[in-house]
């Protein structure tokens, strides 16, 4: 989710979902490190509980950005070992370090000594071709001993070598058995699902199996989806709130068109998808940077009714 869960669209979604647990863009140890970090730290309050994900495999790096986690005021660091990337496997970070399963226990010993945050794992089943399940409880039972206790596991295996990013959320088979074992063998351990779930029942269905469910694109486009839980009966709550938000982050010089970009899915499977995207997409108006193009679009679509789903 890197450049799409940043702090606009976390705050747009906490609007959605006032329950559930939100997690930035993957951010490299380097970029804290070495860059902007209070540009890549800052957060809305209203965002809590959001936890700092974070990408490296530096256990000295990793305790220096789970104490900046603390200091900012974050309520979990999480440790990507997902990211298939290449970009992310030149820094020798990601999902190849599921073969290195002692390194991994290390960085969390450091970050967990570094701050009183809680640090979880996110990871895969397995790496390439390896389609054990014993590869996957073992380096899990590994990450345990060293303090881990919630473990994010996106369902599919990570192919290092022959597929992008976007192949390897598509390509590589669905194993959600072996995720449910994982649990059942180690339950002890916090334990939630990831990957190829997009509907509210396929949620239902996993969480009487594990501790809990993450969505990731699936969420982004269609984020009305997130509202099941706890959150506003209508839309519009959700614009008026996100129009009061983008009044204050243009005053402060934000540009709209960095908001309103992770609202275009808001209305998605409804006969207003399009005239809402349209409308938030037109260049010219949103080179104004006027917040009212949101209460202008809202007119609009809720004018067009009814809200039925679109075929």
């Amino acid at each position: 989710m890197m450049d799409w869960t940043d702090r606009h669209c976390r705050y747009f979604l906490r609007q959605v979902a006032p329950r559930a647990r939100l997690y930035t863009e993957m951010l490299t140890t380097g970029a804290l490190l070495h860059g902007d970090a209070p540009r890549h730290l800052d957060f809305d309050p209203a965002e809590h509980p959001v936890a700092l994900q974070l990408g490296g495999s530096e256990p000295d790096d990793l305790a220096q950005c789970a104490r900046f986690a603390a200091q900012w005021g974050y309520d979990e660091i999480n440790l990507n070992i997902g990211c298939p990337s290449e970009r992310v496997q030149h820094g020798s970070f990601g999902a190849c370090l599921m073969a290195e399963p002692p390194l991994v226990a290390d960085c969390v010993r450091a970050m967990r000594g570094a701050s009183p945050l809680p640090v979880t794992v996110k990871h895969r089943t397995g790496v390439d071709r390896n389609e054990s399940y014993e590869f996957m409880r073992d380096f899990v039972a590994t990450v345990a001993g060293a303090g881990c206790a919630t473990f994010i596991v996106h369902a599919r295996n990570a192919w290092l070598k022959g597929l992008s990013p976007k192949q390897n959320r598509e390509v590589p088979p669905l194993n959600h058995e072996f995720v449910y074992r994982l649990k059942r063998e180690l339950p002890q351990l916090t334990i939630v699902i990831n990957g190829g779930i997009s509907t509210w029942s396929q949620i239902e269905t996993h969480l009487a199996q594990v501790d809990g469910v993450m969505l990731g694109r699936a969420a982004y486009h269609d984020p009305w989806l997130l509202a099941r839980d706890g959150g506003p009966a209508e839309r519009a709550v959700v614009v008026r709130a996100m129009h009061a938000y983008a009044q204050r982050e243009c005053a402060r010089g934000t540009a709209l068109r960095h908001i309103t970009r992770h609202m275009l899915g808001l209305y998605h499977g409804t006969l207003r998808a399009r005239r809402w995207r349209q409308l938030l997409s037109d260049a010219k108006r949103l080179a104004a940077n006027d917040p009212e193009l949101l209460l202008e679009a809202l007119d609009a679509v809720e004018a067009e009714r009814p809200l039925a789903a679109a075929a």
